[in-house]
């Protein structure tokens, strides 16, 4: 199975195997989670197979996802019962438990939770395996805040996924700053081109700041394109849809997304900025890709009001 975009658990020795159930939301944002808990338990609820199941018609994102996840459990049931649990191929194993509680014998945590709802089946499930001391410590591994803080108040241990978190500061930028002469920045100015020989540090439509040498506050914007790095052909007044550039990111950013020869852009930003654009995470599709908006009506993503000329076509449809 796939596992090269998901960073591995350090491995815990034999005797001290936990016991990770793992939430609905975890699969449907990444299929191949179930195989970076390395050699400890890995149990998925039935209530999240169910979930799992009512979510497989979708045409996006999480309905691509769902359908993976139903053929990753598919594969592994051919190894063996998934009741009693199968090897995984980091060592660990995994198990679907079919809602694992007694009305006679449950915790009395689970007294004043109704569990009719999936949520409160997934918690009743990991208070029961926890009462087993064979199950090592228990931990529930759900991307739901509110589902992490009732696991809180029962006394469970509950963590998001970690493994999938991406930093943004190590993302390729898509720019770069170089320093040249005050002759090399006239030069650029005057004849709207400078010759940039290549070298591994520079892709195709990678943005320059020039900065001059003897005066920093001296500068240059272009990129780079055959050799040689060309001017920005937006202007200052440029606009689009409305909107205005108020940083060189987002200059950046107009340059590529008005371009009709670079035919995939993307774009990143740092988690708080709201005020500010995305800048480019690189042209051509040179850059790391975004990751995909999961609409929460479950319209197809890019549905909005208005002629469908307009809208984006949804993403991830494989049938």
């Amino acid at each position: 199975m796939p596992t090269q975009n998901l960073l591995a658990v350090a491995a815990p020795p034999s005797g001290s195997r936990k016991t990770f159930i793992i939430d609905t939301n975890i699969l449907l944002h990444s299929p191949n989670a179930l195989f970076v808990f390395d050699n400890n338990h890995v149990v998925i609820p039935l209530a999240v197979i169910e979930e799992i199941d009512d979510q497989k018609r979708r045409q996006d994102e999480i309905g691509r996802n769902a359908r993976e996840v139903s053929r990753i459990l598919d594969g592994l049931r051919v190894q063996g019962s998934l009741a009693e649990g199968v090897a995984l191929p980091n060592g660990g194993t995994l198990r679907v438990e079919v809602n694992n509680y007694h009305q006679e014998t449950r915790p009395h945590e689970l007294e004043c939770l109704d569990l009719k709802k999936a949520d409160n089946r997934i918690l009743a499930i990991a208070l029961n395996l926890e009462e087993e001391s064979s199950n090592g410590p228990v931990v529930l591994v759900s991307k739901d805040l509110n589902l992490r803080v009732k696991a809180d108040v029962l006394g469970l241990k509950a963590e998001d996924l970690a493994n999938d978190r991406v930093d943004v500061g190590k993302l390729y930028s898509g720019q770069r700053e170089v320093v040249v002469t005050r002759s090399e920045l006239g030069d650029f100015y005057q004849n709207r081109r400078l010759d940039f020989p290549h070298d591994e540090d520079r892709h195709p439509h990678q943005f320059v700041v020039l900065k001059c040498n003897e005066n920093p506050s001296m500068s240059g914007l272009g990129r780079y394109i055959n050799g040689e790095v060309l001017p920005l052909q937006i202007s200052d007044a440029a606009e689009c849809f409305g909107l205005r550039s108020r940083n060189k990111e987002q200059d950046f950013a107009l340059e590529l997304l008005l371009d009709e020869n670079v035919k995939i852009v993307t774009l990143a930003r740092r988690r708080g900025n709201r005020e500010d654009a995305p800048g480019p995470g690189g042209g051509v599709g040179t850059g790391p890709g975004a990751e995909p908006v999961h609409p929460a009506s479950g319209n197809p993503a890019g549905h909005s009001p208005g002629r469908a000329g307009y809208r984006l076509p949804a993403r991830g449809q494989d049938g």
